[in-house]
């Protein structure tokens, strides 16, 4: 087996990401082996599902709404 030791520069002016799902990679540059891991633990012991989530939306807004403004996409 034999080591390689790379030395890189890398300038990025802009990076588009299109989408992130569980366990994603995303590499920039070289690297060794990328071994995927996931792992899911119940370190508190629960055994009922977490009850809803629910807050009080502000005056105006229903469900599905951003509550972070987004711009509009843009065609290449």
């Amino acid at each position: 087996m034999s080591n390689f030791y790379i030395q890189q520069s890398i300038h990025i002016n802009l990076i588009k990401i299109g989408g992130v799902s569980n366990s994603s990679v995303f590499q920039i540059g070289s690297a060794g082996i990328i071994k995927p891991s996931s792992h899911l633990y119940n370190t508190g012991g629960f055994t009922e599902p977490a009850p809803e989530y629910e807050t009080p939306l502000p005056s105006g807004t229903f469900v599905g709404t951003p509550m972070v403004p987004l711009i509009a996409p843009t065609k290449p």
